[in-house]
Protein backbone atom coordinates (compact mmCIF):
# COMPACT_ATOMS: atom_id res chain seq x y z
CA UNK A 1 0.00 0.00 0.00
CA UNK A 2 1.18 3.52 -0.78
CA UNK A 3 2.20 5.62 2.20
CA UNK A 4 -0.85 6.35 4.34
CA UNK A 5 0.50 9.85 5.00
CA UNK A 6 0.23 10.59 1.27
CA UNK A 7 -3.35 9.36 1.29
CA UNK A 8 -4.21 11.51 4.31
CA UNK A 9 -2.71 14.65 2.73
CA UNK A 10 -4.50 14.14 -0.58
CA UNK A 11 -7.75 13.27 1.16
CA UNK A 12 -7.60 16.40 3.30
CA UNK A 13 -7.45 18.65 0.25
CA UNK A 14 -10.34 16.73 -1.30
CA UNK A 15 -12.40 16.99 1.91
CA UNK A 16 -12.11 20.79 2.05
CA UNK A 17 -13.24 21.25 -1.56
CA UNK A 18 -16.66 22.93 -1.64
CA UNK A 19 -19.63 20.75 -2.58
CA UNK A 20 -23.32 20.23 -1.82
CA UNK A 21 -22.58 18.70 1.59
CA UNK A 22 -20.58 21.81 2.59
CA UNK A 23 -23.50 24.02 1.62
CA UNK A 24 -25.96 21.91 3.63
CA UNK A 25 -23.59 21.83 6.60
CA UNK A 26 -23.09 25.60 6.57
CA UNK A 27 -26.78 26.37 6.23
CA UNK A 28 -27.90 23.95 8.95
CA UNK A 29 -25.22 25.15 11.37
CA UNK A 30 -26.23 28.77 10.89
CA UNK A 31 -29.89 27.90 11.37
CA UNK A 32 -29.64 25.45 14.29
CA UNK A 33 -26.21 26.04 15.82
CA UNK A 34 -23.43 23.51 16.42
CA UNK A 35 -25.89 20.77 17.45
CA UNK A 36 -27.68 21.09 14.14
CA UNK A 37 -24.34 21.02 12.34
CA UNK A 38 -23.32 17.89 14.23
CA UNK A 39 -26.55 16.15 13.19
CA UNK A 40 -25.74 17.01 9.57
CA UNK A 41 -22.16 15.75 9.93
CA UNK A 42 -23.36 12.41 11.29
CA UNK A 43 -25.68 12.04 8.31
CA UNK A 44 -22.88 12.88 5.86
CA UNK A 45 -20.45 10.47 7.50
CA UNK A 46 -22.99 7.65 7.54
CA UNK A 47 -23.52 8.15 3.80
CA UNK A 48 -19.74 8.07 3.27
CA UNK A 49 -19.59 4.79 5.20
CA UNK A 50 -22.25 3.38 2.87
CA UNK A 51 -20.24 4.53 -0.16
CA UNK A 52 -17.12 2.97 1.35
CA UNK A 53 -18.89 -0.36 1.79
CA UNK A 54 -20.26 -0.21 -1.75
CA UNK A 55 -16.79 0.51 -3.15
CA UNK A 56 -15.23 -2.30 -1.14
CA UNK A 57 -17.71 -4.93 -2.30
CA UNK A 58 -17.56 -3.66 -5.87
CA UNK A 59 -21.15 -2.53 -6.33
CA UNK A 60 -20.12 1.01 -7.20
CA UNK A 61 -18.28 -0.49 -10.19
CA UNK A 62 -21.65 -1.67 -11.47
CA UNK A 63 -23.15 1.80 -10.96
CA UNK A 64 -20.22 3.47 -12.71
CA UNK A 65 -20.32 1.05 -15.65
CA UNK A 66 -24.10 1.14 -16.10
CA UNK A 67 -25.34 4.33 -17.74
CA UNK A 68 -28.89 3.45 -16.69
CA UNK A 69 -28.11 3.01 -12.98
CA UNK A 70 -25.82 6.04 -12.94
CA UNK A 71 -28.56 8.16 -14.52
CA UNK A 72 -31.09 7.02 -11.91
CA UNK A 73 -28.80 8.03 -9.04
CA UNK A 74 -27.84 11.23 -10.84
CA UNK A 75 -31.37 12.49 -11.42
CA UNK A 76 -32.66 11.46 -7.99
CA UNK A 77 -29.71 13.21 -6.34
CA UNK A 78 -30.13 16.29 -8.55
CA UNK A 79 -33.86 16.45 -7.77
CA UNK A 80 -33.14 16.27 -4.03
CA UNK A 81 -30.59 19.10 -4.17
CA UNK A 82 -32.98 21.27 -6.19
CA UNK A 83 -35.74 20.48 -3.68
CA UNK A 84 -33.51 21.62 -0.78
CA UNK A 85 -32.64 24.77 -2.72
CA UNK A 86 -36.29 25.59 -3.34
CA UNK A 87 -37.07 25.01 0.35
CA UNK A 88 -34.29 27.48 1.22
CA UNK A 89 -35.80 30.04 -1.16
CA UNK A 90 -39.24 29.58 0.38
CA UNK A 91 -37.87 30.01 3.91
CA UNK A 92 -36.64 33.49 2.96
CA UNK A 93 -40.27 34.59 2.73
CA UNK A 94 -41.15 33.34 6.21
CA UNK A 95 -41.10 35.52 9.31
CA UNK A 96 -39.02 34.72 12.38
CA UNK A 97 -39.76 31.27 13.76
CA UNK A 98 -41.79 31.15 16.96
CA UNK A 99 -39.42 29.94 19.67
CA UNK A 100 -42.07 27.79 21.37
CA UNK A 101 -42.69 25.96 18.10
CA UNK A 102 -38.94 25.63 17.54
CA UNK A 103 -38.39 24.04 20.95
CA UNK A 104 -41.38 21.73 20.52
CA UNK A 105 -40.15 20.46 17.16
CA UNK A 106 -36.43 20.37 18.06
CA UNK A 107 -36.18 16.58 17.94
CA UNK A 108 -37.92 16.38 14.58
CA UNK A 109 -35.66 19.16 13.27
CA UNK A 110 -32.52 17.27 14.31
CA UNK A 111 -33.78 14.14 12.57
CA UNK A 112 -34.48 16.20 9.46
CA UNK A 113 -30.96 17.70 9.49
CA UNK A 114 -29.44 14.23 9.83
CA UNK A 115 -31.54 13.03 6.90
CA UNK A 116 -30.51 16.02 4.77
CA UNK A 117 -26.82 15.33 5.31
CA UNK A 118 -27.27 11.61 4.69
CA UNK A 119 -29.32 11.89 1.49
CA UNK A 120 -27.24 14.73 0.01
CA UNK A 121 -24.14 12.51 0.05
CA UNK A 122 -25.82 9.15 -0.55
CA UNK A 123 -27.72 10.26 -3.66
CA UNK A 124 -24.67 11.78 -5.33
CA UNK A 125 -23.31 9.20 -7.80
CA UNK A 126 -20.12 11.24 -8.19
CA UNK A 127 -19.24 10.28 -4.60
CA UNK A 128 -19.61 6.58 -5.48
CA UNK A 129 -17.44 7.03 -8.57
CA UNK A 130 -14.91 8.98 -6.50
CA UNK A 131 -14.53 6.16 -3.97
CA UNK A 132 -14.26 3.63 -6.78
CA UNK A 133 -11.50 5.49 -8.62
CA UNK A 134 -9.60 7.17 -5.76
CA UNK A 135 -9.20 4.47 -3.12
CA UNK A 136 -7.72 1.74 -5.38
CA UNK A 137 -4.82 4.03 -6.31
CA UNK A 138 -3.43 3.49 -2.81
CA UNK A 139 -3.67 -0.31 -2.81
CA UNK A 140 -1.07 -2.55 -4.40
CA UNK A 141 -2.36 -4.77 -7.22
CA UNK A 142 -2.63 -8.55 -6.97
CA UNK A 143 -3.49 -8.55 -3.27
CA UNK A 144 -6.68 -9.01 -1.29
CA UNK A 145 -7.84 -5.39 -1.27
CA UNK A 146 -10.90 -5.71 0.98
CA UNK A 147 -9.32 -4.64 4.27
CA UNK A 148 -6.91 -2.03 2.79
CA UNK A 149 -9.80 -0.36 0.93
CA UNK A 150 -11.95 -0.51 4.05
CA UNK A 151 -9.21 1.10 6.13
CA UNK A 152 -8.70 3.90 3.60
CA UNK A 153 -12.43 4.54 3.45
CA UNK A 154 -12.62 4.77 7.23
CA UNK A 155 -9.68 7.18 7.28
CA UNK A 156 -11.44 9.39 4.73
CA UNK A 157 -14.65 9.36 6.77
CA UNK A 158 -12.67 10.23 9.90
CA UNK A 159 -10.99 13.18 8.16
CA UNK A 160 -14.36 14.39 6.92
CA UNK A 161 -15.79 14.23 10.43
CA UNK A 162 -12.87 16.08 12.05
CA UNK A 163 -12.73 18.82 9.42
CA UNK A 164 -16.52 19.26 9.46
CA UNK A 165 -16.50 19.44 13.27
CA UNK A 166 -13.85 22.16 13.19
CA UNK A 167 -15.86 23.92 10.47
CA UNK A 168 -19.12 24.05 12.43
CA UNK A 169 -17.37 25.15 15.63
CA UNK A 170 -15.77 28.00 13.68
CA UNK A 171 -19.13 29.01 12.21
CA UNK A 172 -20.77 28.80 15.62
CA UNK A 173 -18.26 31.32 16.99
CA UNK A 174 -19.55 33.98 14.59
CA UNK A 175 -23.17 32.90 14.86
CA UNK A 176 -24.17 36.10 16.70
CA UNK A 177 -23.85 38.11 13.51
CA UNK A 178 -24.95 35.24 11.30
CA UNK A 179 -28.17 34.67 13.26
CA UNK A 180 -29.52 38.15 12.54
CA UNK A 181 -32.80 37.93 10.65
CA UNK A 182 -31.55 39.98 7.71
CA UNK A 183 -28.36 37.91 7.51
CA UNK A 184 -30.37 34.69 7.66
CA UNK A 185 -32.49 35.78 4.70
CA UNK A 186 -29.34 36.40 2.66
CA UNK A 187 -27.85 33.06 3.73
CA UNK A 188 -31.01 31.16 2.82
CA UNK A 189 -31.21 32.88 -0.56
CA UNK A 190 -27.55 32.27 -1.41
CA UNK A 191 -27.55 28.66 -0.18
CA UNK A 192 -30.78 28.02 -2.10
CA UNK A 193 -29.21 29.33 -5.31
CA UNK A 194 -26.04 27.28 -4.76
CA UNK A 195 -27.98 24.07 -4.03
CA UNK A 196 -30.15 24.50 -7.11
CA UNK A 197 -26.97 25.18 -9.10
CA UNK A 198 -25.33 21.99 -7.79
CA UNK A 199 -28.51 20.07 -8.58
CA UNK A 200 -28.62 21.32 -12.18
CA UNK A 201 -24.89 20.66 -12.59
CA UNK A 202 -25.37 17.09 -11.36
CA UNK A 203 -28.39 16.58 -13.64
CA UNK A 204 -26.36 17.49 -16.70
CA UNK A 205 -23.26 15.59 -15.59
CA UNK A 206 -22.08 13.15 -18.25
CA UNK A 207 -21.99 9.46 -17.38
CA UNK A 208 -18.48 8.14 -16.63
CA UNK A 209 -18.76 5.59 -19.45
Amino acid sequence: MINVITFVIMSFFLVILPGPDNVILTRNTLKEGSKGGLQTILGICLALLVHTFIAVVGLSAIIASSAYLFSIFKFVGAAYLIYLGIMAFLSVRKDKINMNTLNKDHKATNENLFRQGFLTDLLNPKVAVFFLTFLPQFVEPNINSFFPLLMLGLIYVGLTFLYSLFFILLIDQISGFMQKHSTQKIIQGVSGAVLVGFGLKLAFEKNPT
